[in-house]
């Protein structure tokens, strides 16, 4: 399409006053017209968009489109050619009121005066509103520059028009609505320039559709004109609207009107053109590695994010493993990668910005901060992934201890109630004596003591089973059935138990006599033996501890309860000589016992039994609670080896950063005696590897342990990894400026002297070494160097100016590159697209196009072949099969933005 740069840099005073003339003079009510806001609609939305398709979008509906102001800012850059104010992407509507102020504020700085548009009306879909904004936008960048013997833009349009079309029979231009009507005029317009798309002697007046369609299609065609109205409309109205009918014309004006000028030489071609082979072939390095990485980490993510359980302590240990694998093996390479990636960006962005190139943007997804940003999610799914794994491990522990515990006491509760509702149901007292009955009775008040015994154990295994639920043990579906099963069983032994109760009662007062002997041993032995249950059932409970005070606050609590056995055995033996009185009574007495103790089914020979076997445990209790202190004295001595090795590194680390930070200030010698301190400084840097991998070692032997704390440092294995990578990454960065000045200093041919003025101004004033300047600090850095930008009216503008250039996102900062930068382009020469368009005009005989013969014969060999590739066919005036386009092929070198 047209490019309208050129003219618009050129615009003058009296250019915008004429143009503000025809502004007031624009009659808004005419767009009340339905006919001519349909062809304002058609004709402006396809201006818009052939701008808008050179970034890459285009719009639908004019009023709705535009209505966020963010299309509306990417039009007025295309069409000047200048950097609008950053937009803000928010969807309220103070974010598309506040980019629509930011469109109008540039176009009223181009002289425009905006009569009764405001920001609010295009927000709202204002169609009336919204076309006369485009209208004023077309006269400014589009129509205002145009003058034809001192004439207004208008004028000189319409003058330009009647000039060409004068020798063109039935065509009389004399304004902009009805003379074009039949279509002759457009016609004569193209055939005037480009005789050889038009037969203009086969065109009828009496036809306007046809010769209206023949014109539009052409221009579409062959002039990149595109279709802005439809002949039926023009046509069909009786006066066509004259805003829409002069910016299709201006389209016609703007691509027949100019021609480029060029005067320079091929050895200019010869550079321009190698420089853009290196730079191609470096662009294609970073997409392939930068596609590789994201291709890692994408594929890398998923599988750091899974979170699938696993039933058993072992099978987790397995994860940790290929985790353990992934960080020490897989990961490193690409950390590598990541710094080559940057290293390679940062010096293909200096290669480019010296040779006067548009800066390198990598495909979508592919920028510097992209890669980041993915490799920081890489980073946040692993540290989640490792926490995750270390819990996993904690909770399947919890659950096979809690399992294991879960079917130790219901094994016991099970055996315990075995036979006890056949017990409760029997009805022995029906044909038993009286002293029978009143023993029954006395031995069912003992099961009852029994019974209530018993209640702890079974809350105890529910509140089991609940909290295995609650952890999501993989087998609670076998642990509730039982459990409910016990709970089952229980509330059936209280029923026939108070039932049974009530039975024996009836006959209470047949007993008049009771074994007090009996009784009172049932009623000791119950408890004792309830006690000894538990204790056996407490000496062999599982523990799991993590440190040296719990399993010792263990050992002091089996020492408390060996402290007791004395008393329990002066018990046992009590309850024993209870026994022994009721034999020595019955012998005395001449009593012959049936059977054993009424009341209590606990003998003085399982007592004796279940005495000996919890005295037997003791020892084996010790035993285990001592194997497990000197586990816990390993691991305390673990933690201290990696807390030695872990302060040391950290210290070294920090140490290194430091010095780094000196260095990257200090920068003594030359650049290359500088490079090469910092490159022995870096395989100084990498001789401590070894004391990495040691400490990782330390940290492998405290994960293989299950050490999860560590009181003797406050450096974690994380920490010190991010630390490693970092200083490796800050000296590559650091090793990366200096060969970007090196480029910078042969490039711009500047002294040794002068870089170390720059350095020696430079730091002179970055007080707080942070490597960047303030705007304050910058402006007094430049006064040093003689630069006059005081704080008078003047002095503002050029310090503004020169912020832009070294503060192009305005981050109120300016590093040394930028700085050096901005010096070197102060005082160096570089090429541009006009000088290399009239190197190729020369080696074309001054012509408009070029044949590859004349360019094989003129360049080498590989620089010939690489233009031959590249440029477009010609499509301009007496042109000849074969004819190369060398115009559009040098202005792409160096981006548009520089004609």
């Amino acid at each position: 399409m047209v490019d309208y740069h050129a003219a618009n840099n050129q615009s003058s005073a009296g250019g915008a006053q004429t143009y503000m003339g025809q502004e007031d003079a624009w009659d808004r009510d005419l767009l009340l017209d339905p006919a001519w806001e349909k062809q304002q609609r058609k004709t402006f939305t396809a201006w818009c968009n052939s701008h808008l398709r050179k970034a890459g979008t285009q719009i639908e509906n004019i009023e709705e489109d535009f209505r966020d102001g963010l299309k509306l800012m990417l039009l007025l850059e295309v069409i000047s050619g200048e950097r609008l104010p950053k937009p803000e992407r928010g969807k309220m509507r103070v974010h598309k009121i506040n980019n629509v102020n930011k469109a109008l504020d540039f176009i009223a700085s181009k002289g425009v005066k905006l009569v009764s548009i405001g920001a609010e009306e295009i927000v709202d879909g204002n169609a009336k509103m919204t076309l006369g904004m485009i209208w004023t936008i077309i006269l400014r960048f589009a129509i205002q520059d145009i003058s034809v013997e001192e004439t207004s833009a208008k004028e000189g349009l319409l003058l330009w028009c009647q000039r060409k079309t004068a020798p063109y029979k039935n065509v009389n231009v004399q304004n902009f609505h009805i003379s074009w009507k039949d279509g002759l005029a457009f016609n004569a317009l193209i055939h005037r320039h480009r005789p050889d798309l038009i037969d203009y002697d086969s065109l009828r007046k009496d036809d306007p559709v046809t010769n209206l369609n023949n014109a539009f299609e052409v221009a579409e065609k062959y002039l990149d004109i595109p279709k802005m109205l439809d002949a039926e409309d023009i046509v069909g109205t009786l006066r066509p609207d004259e805003k829409a009918i002069m910016t299709y014309v201006s389209c016609f004006y703007h691509a027949f009107s100019g021609a480029q000028k060029a005067e320079t030489a091929a050895n200019r071609i010869c550079k321009v053109l190698a420089v853009n082979q290196e730079n191609e072939q470096m662009m294609e390095d970073y997409e392939k590695l930068a596609s590789d990485l994201l291709e890692w980490i994408r594929r890398t993510i998923p599988w750091l994010e899974n979170r699938t359980q696993e039933k058993t302590v072992n099978d987790m240990q397995a994860k940790q493993e290929d985790f353990r694998d992934y960080r020490c093996v897989h990961k490193p390479p690409k950390v590598q990668e990541k710094c080559q990636l940057e290293i390679s960006f940062n010096t293909l962005q200096t290669k480019l910005r010296l040779s006067n190139r548009p800066a390198f943007m990598p495909s979508e997804g592919r920028m510097m901060g992209d890669i980041n940003g993915a490799w920081h999610t890489l980073e946040g799914a692993e540290k989640g992934y490792e926490e995750w794994i270390l819990s996993e491990i904690r909770r399947l522990e919890r659950l096979e201890h809690l399992a294991e515990k879960f079917h130790q006491k219901a094994a016991i509760h099970e055996c315990w109630t075995d036979g006890k509702e056949a017990m409760l149901t029997q009805k022995d007292y029906a044909t038993s004596t009286l002293s029978e009955v009143k023993a029954l009775l006395r031995k069912h008040e003992a099961f009852e003591s029994d019974l209530a015994a018993h209640q702890d154990r079974v809350e105890q295994i529910a509140a089991i089973a609940q909290e295995l639920n609650e952890l999501d043990y993989y087998d609670s579906a076998s642990v509730n059935a039982r459990c409910q099963k016990i709970c089952d069983q229980w509330d059936v032994l209280g029923a026939l138990t108070h039932s049974r109760k009530e039975s024996l009662e009836r006959t209470e007062k047949q007993l008049e006599t009771i074994d007090e002997l009996y009784l009172e041993y049932a009623k000791r032995a119950a408890p004792f033996n309830n006690w000894m249950e538990g204790a056996m059932e407490d000496l062999q409970d599982m523990f799991i501890v993590h440190n040296i005070e719990e399993i010792q606050g263990l050992i002091t609590a089996h020492e408390q309860f060996k402290s007791t056995l004395p008393e329990a055995n002066k018990e046992r033996e009590a309850i024993q000589s209870i026994q022994a009185q009721v034999q020595k009574i019955a012998q005395s007495n001449g009593i012959k016992l049936s059977g054993g103790n009424p009341y209590t089914s606990i003998t003085p020979e399982s007592i004796d039994t279940k005495w000996e076997k919890a005295m037997a445990m003791v020892p084996l209790r010790d035993t285990a609670l001592q194997d497990e202190l000197n586990k816990q004295n390993s691991n305390d001595s673990l933690r201290a080896k990696f807390a030695t090795q872990a302060n040391a590194v950290g210290a070294y680390i920090q140490e290194k950063m430091e010095e780094v930070g000196r260095i990257s200030i200090e920068m003594n010698g030359t650049l290359e005696d500088q490079l090469t301190h910092l490159k022995e400084y870096q395989k100084t840097i990498m001789s401590y590897m070894p004391e990495i991998n040691k400490l990782e070692g330390f940290h492998q032997h405290i994960q293989e342990a299950l050490i999860f704390d560590n009181q003797y440092t406050s450096y974690s294995m994380e920490h010190l990894r991010v630390g490693w990578e970092q200083l490796l990454t800050t000296i590559a960065r650091t090793i990366n400026e200096v060969e970007n000045q090196i480029l910078t200093r042969d490039a711009k041919g500047i002294s040794q002297e002068q870089l170390y003025e720059y350095r020696a101004s430079f730091n002179h004033f970055d007080k707080d070494h942070s490597g960047a300047l303030m705007a304050e600090e910058f402006k007094a850095c430049l006064i040093s160097l003689g630069y006059d930008v005081e704080s008078d009216k003047q002095g503002d503008g050029e310090f503004t100016r020169i912020m832009g250039i070294v503060d192009p996102n305005g981050t109120g900062a300016v590093t040394f590159q930028a700085f050096i930068d901005f010096m070197s382009t102060e005082t160096t020469d570089t090429d541009t697209a006009d000088q290399v368009i009239a190197s190729f005009k020369i080696l074309a005989a001054d012509k408009n196009y070029i044949t590859a013969d004349e360019l094989r014969r003129e360049l080498p060999p590989d620089q010939a072949e690489y233009c031959i590739a590249r440029m477009a066919p010609y499509t301009g005036p007496d042109t000849i099969p074969g004819a190369l386009d060398y115009m559009s092929f040098s202005t792409a070198l160096y981006g548009e933005s520089d004609l």
